[in-house]
């Protein structure tokens, strides 16, 4: 016999028991949540506008992200990461350290992921880890390209000396 034969045979008597059909039966169950399917229903509760009559201070204060909390004031201190590196664009690729910046880069994106399955999912701090990210990719790329434009020069005169005296 196929396993789903079986399966269904042994599933069966379950469905087939009256508390079981109680509950899937015409006024609970499956049919009682998609009967309103149709329904028209007010645009708003009256909770919901109530929420919308406060004041945008009020809503912030409140919410499981707002002012008075953590999921805030992280997000809004790490701003000044993403100014310093973009500050850092004026500054020579050779005084850049690339273990920093490659560091900002990493917490940069791991966060930014992080942030979507945390809970409460916090898209502020997602947008401020996210632009850590892109500065930190384009300061490790300058550091990059300054290497490797390094390798290609030309040794100075002194080395070449140094280097056919010995």
């Amino acid at each position: 016999m196929p396993a789903t034969t079986t399966l269904f045979r042994a599933a069966r008597p379950v469905f087939q028991s009256s508390a079981t059909r109680a509950t899937f039966s015409r006024t609970t169950g499956f049919r009682a949540n998609f009967s309103q399917a149709g329904r028209r229903f007010q645009s708003t509760t009256a909770g919901e506008a109530a929420q919308q009559q406060q004041s945008w201070f009020k809503r912030m204060w409140d919410s499981p992200v707002g002012l008075k909390t953590v999921h805030f004031w992280a997000p809004v201190m790490k701003w000044a990461l993403v100014l310093a590196g973009i500050g850092d664009f004026a500054r020579p690729a050779e005084k850049l350290s690339l273990t920093q910046n490659a560091a900002l880069t990493a917490t940069g994106l791991i966060w930014t992921r992080w942030c979507f399955v945390i809970t409460p999912q916090n898209y502020l701090l997602a947008a401020v880890n996210f632009f850590l990210g892109c500065v930190g990719v384009v300061q490790v790329s300058r550091i990059a390209l300054w290497h490797r434009s390094q390798k290609n020069l030309p040794a100075p005169a002194s080395e070449v000396e140094n280097a056919v005296k010995s």
